[in-house]
């Protein structure tokens, strides 16, 4: 392969600049800097003088030999001081070299998959991690990232190839007396594994939305205080607020961190009849999104919900709660209510965050699904008897191809590209 380098962080003034060297040439670089190789592993201040260009700078240089570094090749880090010049000028000199050529993004991560140090879920774990803004969001992704999905589908894999001995065995002595029969086990292995998928994809919408959000809308009437409810929960005036009926035509987003939690908040048209057209199309993408929301704050107004209805597990609350709805309503104006809203909307979330799956992709969910439906035909084979047990060997040796797929070890060249598109440049 190429020797490869990059910026490993922030382009920008900072307080480090990181740059990366990873590849069989990498050790070059201490004779383009003429300093002395640093002990593997063990940080170094050397001075970093280029035969052209000079001094560059004083940094902190770490080595890792093939096998011991992130990306399983030889590396070398420089950590300069974080100036835009000195950054641009060790990359020039970088460029210069001829065995040496700008990372691609994702490469790094690339040759890691590529070198057995990471499998394709830790890959997508680290993407994950990298955009992760809460908490949840956090935890979730290092789950990824130290190989629980990976773990859980070797187990699979194991117990499929398991049954799949047993079942060869009996078709290689079809013709003899076999002294026992696999079937039980058989049947209690690919039983085990089929719940446990089942139990994956039930859980992956939930997981999908800890990694890309939840979402609630905001809905009611008109001036039922929407806008203002949330202008409050956003700490900033988002959404115009208006006394004239209809005033918002758009769904309004207002994205924030509650209880570590990623979600959006959804400010919407006001639903009621109308002959005005713009307006009529602002209320058809209210019903629209609000319907797609994960959950629905119901404000009540003066009249009545028009559109859509309350769900079962729907918040329904009187807004203006300032102007004399009780003690129950919210008001966006005083804050009445609302962190009892915030509390109730969290708790709501967090009890379907217990339900969450390590499948968080819809690459990995649609691998678990084309693998229930041949482990599903495999058990159909095998209960009809011995006669079908070279077909059930067959729908097995699919089910396992899947979970190979899953982690990467097969047939991943057609997405390789989709996945690494959106890691940035020296990671």
């Amino acid at each position: 392969m190429d020797t490869i380098f990059a910026l490993a962080t922030v382009p920008g003034k900072s307080g480090v600049a990181v740059v990366r060297v990873s590849g069989p040439d990498a050790f070059d670089l201490f004779d383009l800097f003429e300093i002395s190789p640093p002990e593997p592993r063990r940080a170094s201040l050397r001075r970093l003088t280029h035969r052209v260009r000079g001094f560059l700078d004083e940094a902190l240089i770490l080595t890792f030999e093939g096998g011991a570094s992130f990306t399983g090749e030889p590396v070398v880090e420089l950590h300069l001081h974080g100036s835009i010049a000195i950054a641009q000028a060790v990359l020039d000199c970088l460029e210069d070299h001829a065995e040496f050529r700008r990372a691609a993004p994702g490469e790094f991560t690339r040759r890691a998959l590529m070198n057995d140090r990471l499998d394709l879920t830790q890959v997508e774990a680290l993407s994950d991690l990298i955009d992760s803004e809460t908490e949840m969001q956090r935890k979730q992704a290092l789950s990824g990232y130290s190989g629980k999905l990976r773990d859980a589908a070797e187990t699979w894999r194991a117990h499929l190839i398991r049954a799949l001995s047993l079942l060869e065995a009996t078709i290689d002595f079809a013709d003899e007396d076999v002294p026992v029969d696999v079937t039980p086990e058989v049947s209690a292995l690919l039983e085990k594994v089929q719940a446990d998928l089942a139990q994956e994809i039930d859980g992956f919408g939930v997981a999908e939305r800890i990694r890309v959000g939840f979402e609630v809308a905001i809905v009611g009437p008109p001036n039922a205080g929407k806008s203002t409810l949330l202008n409050t929960l956003a700490g900033r005036d988002a959404a115009i607020t208006s006394e004239i009926a209809g005033t918002t035509r758009d769904v309004i987003e207002v994205r924030m961190d509650l209880g570590g939690l990623p979600v959006t908040f959804l400010d919407t048209a006001g639903l009621r009849e109308t002959t005005d057209t713009v307006e009529s199309i602002g209320i058809e993408r209210a019903v629209a999104r609000a319907r797609e929301a994960d959950l629905r704050i119901f404000l009540q107004g003066d009249e009545t919900f028009a559109h859509l209805e309350p769900g079962r597990e729907d918040i329904v609350v009187r807004g203006k709660a300032d102007l004399g709805a009780g003690k129950d309503g919210v008001s966006g104006k005083t804050g009445q209510g609302i962190q009892a809203l915030v509390e109730r909307v969290q708790r709501h979330l967090l009890d379907k965050v217990t339900g969450a799956g390590l499948v968080s992709h819809q690459r990995q969910m649609d691998v678990l699904k084309d693998a229930v439906d041949h482990l599903t035909q495999a058990i159909v084979f095998l209960e009809k008897g011995s006669k079908f047990y070279d077909l059930a060997a067959e729908e097995l040796r699919s089910t396992v191809f899947s979970l190979e797929r899953l982690v990467g070890r097969v047939d991943i060249e057609d997405i390789l590209d989709h996945v690494f598109a959106s890691f940035c440049i020296g990671k």
